[in-house]
C-alpha cells in the first residue's frame, strides 16, 4: 500500500530530523548538520528528494539533503560554513525516498539559550501545524486546512509568507494540490481517503509578510529582518481520520 511506503519514508526523515536536531549547537556548521541528515539516509539505503532538485526558478540545483534556514531565513536556506551561536533560530526542512516513495518534514528550534519570543514563534508554528492536521479529514477541503493554520497563525499575530505552503507528496516532493497557509474554510478541493499532504506553515515574528530571495537564490529572508520558523508533516487522509507519516522522535 503506498501510505504504507510514504510511512517508511517518512519514519527516515523523523529520524533524519531528530539526529540534526541532536547534532545542532553552538559551534557546528550548517555543513556538518546536512552530512549528519546524510549520513542517516545512507543507513537507510534512501535517496534524497532535495539533492539537485532545481525548478525552472532556480539559478542551480540543490546541493544538500536538507534546507538549513537561520533566524532571519523563513526556508529554502543552503547549508554553507556558517558555525551556529548561542540563541540562533533553526529551521530543517528534510526529504527521503527510501523506495519509490517520498517523506517531507520540516522542523525549527533553538540553539543554546533562547529567546522567549523565539519559543514563542516555534511553539505557535507547530500549534498551527497540529490546527491543519486536525482539519485534515475526509469531507473537508483544502481550504479547510489553509484555515485552520492561518487562524492560528493570524490570531498570535505572525505573517505568514504569501505564495508559499504545502503541497501533495508521492512518488515526487512537490504535487498537486497546493495546500495555502491562508484560506476560506469550505473552499477548494475536497480532501479524499488516500491522499496525502505536506502541510507546513511557515511564520514571520513582525507580522509581516514580505520576502525576499538571498543572493544565493534559494533562501528566502524576511525584508525587516525579522525571525521566522517553519514545521512541516507529510499526512495521509484516511477514513480514520489524519495520519502522520512523518513522525518524530523525542528529544
Amino acid at each position: 500500500m503506498s501510505i504504507d511506503a510514504m510511512h517508511a519514508a517518512g519514519q527516515v526523515v523523523g529520524r533524519a530530523l531528530t539526529a540534526v536536531r541532536e547534532a545542532a549547537c553552538v559551534g557546528v556548521a550548517l555543513l556538518e548538520l546536512d552530512e549528519v541528515a546524510r549520513e542517516v539516509l545512507r543507513e537507510a539505503g534512501a535517496k534524497s528528494p532535495f539533492l539537485g532538485y532545481r525548478p525552472s526558478f532556480a539559478p542551480t540545483p540543490v546541493p544538500a539533503v536538507v534546507c538549513a534556514s537561520v533566524n532571519d531565513a523563513i526556508v529554502h536556506g543552503i547549508p554553507t560554513r556558517y558555525r551556529l551561536r548561542d540563541g540562533d533560530l533553526v529551521s530543517i526542512d528534510c526529504g527521503a525516498d527510501p523506495d519509490g516513495w517520498v517523506g517531507d518534514s520540516a522542523i525549527s528550534f533553538t540553539v543554546g539559550r533562547p529567546r522567549p519570543a523565539d519559543v514563542r514563534l516555534i511553539e505557535t508554528a507547530e500549534r498551527a501545524l497540529t490546527a491543519g492536521i486536525e482539519a485534515a479529514v475526509v469531507g473537508n477541503r483544502i481550504g479547510d486546512i489553509a484555515h485552520a493554520v492561518g487562524t492560528v497563525c493570524g490570531t498570535a499575530g505572525y505573517g505568514i509568507p504569501d505564495g508559499f505552503g504545502g503541497h501533495g507528496v508521492g512518488r515526487h516532493m512537490h504535487e498537486d494540490p497546493a495546500v495555502p497557509n491562508e484560506g476560506r474554510p469550505g473552499r477548494g478541493l475536497p480532501l479524499r481517503h488516500g491522499m496525502v499532504l505536506a502541510i507546513e506553515p511557515m511564520l514571520i515574528a513582525s507580522g509581516r509578510d514580505g520576502y525576499h530571495a538571498a543572493p544565493d537564490g534559494w533562501t528566502l529572508r524576511t525584508n525587516d529582518g525579522s525571525r521566522a520558523a517553519h514545521t512541516e508533516h507529510t499526512v495521509a487522509i484516511t477514513e480514520m481520520g489524519p495520519r502522520i507519516l512523518t513522525a518524530r522522535q523525542p528529544t
